[in-house]
């Protein structure tokens, strides 16, 4: 699955604000190794998130656990029993990355929607390099 994986970091979440939607809230999180900030909409009724939580987010380009590249069928499809790396994870999404900009220094920012649900990264260009404007898949869990 190493293949997929475009990123994979730890993250704290700092700050929680769900004033604005019934079921979403905008989480705002910085990567233990504190060099990736992130903000993150998230549906809190499937998956309720909480200030100071530890959150292992990791971007894959495929949920086949041996990497191989998925067909149109798209994920919901799995045939019964079988195996996908969404199977270890408490919360998973399918959007695409549609942009990228130039940050301060040797840092990059990261934009992709969850069919309205966004992510946004900022952080340094090395560790986001593996990313480009293509189809993704977010796996999240505490």
């Amino acid at each position: 699955m190493s293949d997929a994986t475009l990123f994979d970091e730890n993250f704290n979440v700092n700050s929680l604000n769900a004033q604005k939607y019934d079921r979403v809230a905008r989480i705002s999180a910085s990567s233990v190794s504190n060099d990736i900030t992130l903000t993150l909409d998230v549906n809190t009724e499937l998956y309720p998130c909480s200030v100071g939580d530890n959150l292992r987010i990791v971007l894959v380009t495929t949920l086949a656990l041996d990497g191989a590249k998925q067909t149109e069928k798209g994920w919901r499809e799995a045939s019964r029993g079988e195996a996908t790396a969404a199977d270890t994870y408490d919360y998973v999404c399918y959007g695409k990355i549609y942009r990228f900009e130039e940050g301060e220094g040797e840092n990059i920012k990261v934009f992709v929607s969850f069919g309205g649900l966004l992510l946004y990264m900022d952080g340094p260009y090395k560790k986001l390099t593996p990313l480009r404007i293509d189809h993704v898949y977010l796996m999240m869990k505490k």
